[in-house]
This record gives C-alpha cells, sequence and structure tokens, in this order.
C-alpha cells in the first residue's frame, strides 16, 4: 500500500506529487491520456502540435521565477518573444513581459514533475470514502485502490462531487463556478507575415496563437489556436461535442474576419472544451489539508486563474502536510 494518491496530473498535482514522492510512496491517477491538465500539448504529428489550454506563463512571485529559471537552465523551458497584437483594444503589450513555454510543449512543465512518480493515465475515479483511517477509491473500471492519504487537485464542480462529506471547511460549501472555454485548432496555408498571437475585444473570440512562432517545430502549415471567451463558452459548453462543426466555423470565421488574414482552406481542425477552464475569483485558503484523514486539496481556482497558481497552491498544501 503507497503512502498518497494524488488525482489529477496538471501543474497542482504534478508538482504536489513530486514534492511528496521524495519523501513518501505516491501514486498519481488521471483520466487523460497523458499528465499536463489544462496545460496539455496536443499532439498531431511527430512534434507537431497545439497549446490548446495555457499558452504560455509569466511569473509575477520570486518563488515560481526561481522555479522557471531553473527549468529554463536545464532545458525544460523557454522563452517565447515575438509579434503579439492587441486589436481594437485599449490594452498595450507590456515589453517587460516575459513570456515562458515548454521546450517541446507546454505540458513539459507536468512531464519534468512526474519523471520519477509511479503515473496511471486513462484511470478516472468514481468514487472515494474513508473506512477505519483508509482511503479506498473506487474507477470506472470497477477497481479498488486503497491509501493512508489523498490529494485532490480536480476542477471545483468534480471536487465537490466526490469529496463533500469529507471535507469540513466552508469552501467546500461555496458556489463556485468555474468558467469554461471552447478552443479550436487549425492548420492553414502559411503566411509569411503571421504574428505571434492575437488579443480580441470580442464577444466570441478572445485569444489566436500561432503554433509555429515557438520554434518548435517545422510545418507546412501555419499553425493556430483559437480559444474563445469565457462567456461564450459558458454558453455553448453543453453543446459542444453535439454542436463541434457548427462552433468550430464560427471560431474560424471570427479568426479570419477580424485578423484579416487572407481567408483560405482549412486544411484540419480540432476542437476541444474545457468545461472548467478557469476561476477568476480567489478564495480566501490556498489549499485544503486535514491531518486527520489525510485529505488535502490543491489546485489553482484557489489563487487565481493562471498556471502559476497551481503551483503556488501545491506547495502551500505541501507545507500544511510537513
Amino acid at each position: 500500500m503507497s503512502d498518497y494518491c494524488v488525482i489529477g496530473s496538471g501543474i497542482s498535482g504534478a508538482t504536489i506529487a513530486n514534492l511528496l514522492n521524495k519523501k513518501f510512496q505516491v501514486n498519481l491517477y488521471d483520466k487523460g491520456r497523458g499528465p499536463g491538465g489544462r496545460a496539455s500539448f496536443k499532439r498531431v504529428k511527430g512534434q507537431i502540435g497545439f497549446d490548446h489550454g495555457t499558452q504560455y506563463f509569466s511569473p509575477k512571485t520570486i518563488e515560481f521565477k526561481k522555479f522557471a529559471n531553473r527549468l529554463i537552465k536545464i532545458k525544460i523551458l523557454k522563452k517565447w518573444s515575438g509579434n503579439h497584437i492587441f486589436l481594437n483594444s485599449k490594452k498595450k503589450e507590456n515589453k517587460k513581459h516575459i513570456k515562458i513555454i515548454g521546450k517541446k510543449g507546454n505540458n513539459d512543465i507536468c512531464k519534468f514533475l512526474l519523471k520519477k512518480v509511479k503515473c496511471f493515465y486513462q484511470s478516472e475515479v468514481k468514487k472515494i470514502y474513508y473506512k477505519n483511517k483508509l482511503w479506498f477509491l473506487l474507477f470506472t473500471d470497477g477497481k479498488i485502490r486503497t491509501y493512508k492519504g489523498v490529494i485532490l487537485t480536480c476542477p471545483f464542480p468534480q471536487l465537490k462531487k466526490l469529496s463533500e462529506k469529507f471535507i469540513n471547511n466552508t469552501f467546500i460549501k461555496r458556489k463556485l463556478k468555474m468558467d469554461a472555454n471552447i478552443t479550436v485548432m487549425i492548420a492553414i496555408k502559411k503566411n509569411k507575415k503571421s504574428p505571434s498571437s492575437f488579443l480580441f475585444d470580442d464577444p466570441v473570440l478572445g485569444w489566436a496563437g500561432n503554433e509555429n512562432t515557438k520554434k518548435r517545430f517545422k510545418s507546412k502549415y501555419d499553425l493556430w489556436t483559437l480559444q474563445s471567451t469565457f462567456k461564450w463558452a459558458n454558453k455553448n459548453i453543453d453543446k459542444n461535442k453535439k454542436n463541434l462543426k457548427k462552433n468550430s466555423k464560427i471560431l474560424i470565421d471570427k479568426f479570419f474576419k477580424l485578423t484579416k488574414i487572407k481567408k483560405t482552406k482549412v486544411i484540419y481542425s480540432i476542437n476541444h472544451g474545457w468545461k472548467y477552464s478557469s476561476n477568476s475569483k480567489p478564495l480566501k485558503i490556498r489549499s485544503y489539508w486535514d491531518p486527520q484523514k489525510k485529505i488535502g486539496v490543491c489546485a489553482d481556482w484557489f489563487i487565481g486563474p493562471r498556471l502559476e497558481s497551481g503551483w503556488l497552491s501545491a506547495n502551500d498544501l505541501f507545507k500544511k502536510i510537513n
């Protein structure tokens, strides 16, 4: 029997699993095919692919800056510079705004942290329960695993469903609504003048990022990641699987119209919906830990919508466990 299980392989899960694994036996479970959570990289051929969740991150705290710089030195991460265009907006790009990405994909940071952790992917937890000072996890395939401690890093609505009756804190009673996001990844004919990204003032399309400018691979096409606004996605996420073609077309048409890039044939497109993308309203605590039951929670939504928030929450939880 291992000491801890961690549910979720995003930045929070990868960070807390990495820290705990230095002192304890740890297993990590994720329903996805690989690590990264909302920092996942959608690979389409070889090294070619899309950052279809987190586009980049800019460290704000001293602690996370040191961590990111260490990963840059060992060539896990790298800086991303480019021509970012703000369309119809009063906002201007801060030239001191350092943008960092994974060398091969934005899930590189999670892959690095989980190198020595025993991970089980495509493993979805259906139910957890507590008995005789042990945690029992029931998976969708019918298997049951037992642990001394459990760490949950899932989005708030999923956390509440799994563990509300085991958590003794007012935060779990809140009606916290996480924003959705609909992402469409497209390949189009090359345009030599394409910038690194566009930020829009539009009710439907929020962001477009040019994957080619990240210089991870060579492609005969321009690869763009289009991300909707939260407001539009919140209205459309529940029927996104049913309306894949329709929603994709809306975002693609908006992209050509707003950027004024010559409309050309879309070689291929991929639609991915994030029902629980982020929470823009921070809570009063950074993480949760019950030393008696040995149940902990860390996630970006405690602190804010940024990748760094998940890392900070996991480090805060580790301090409480220690």
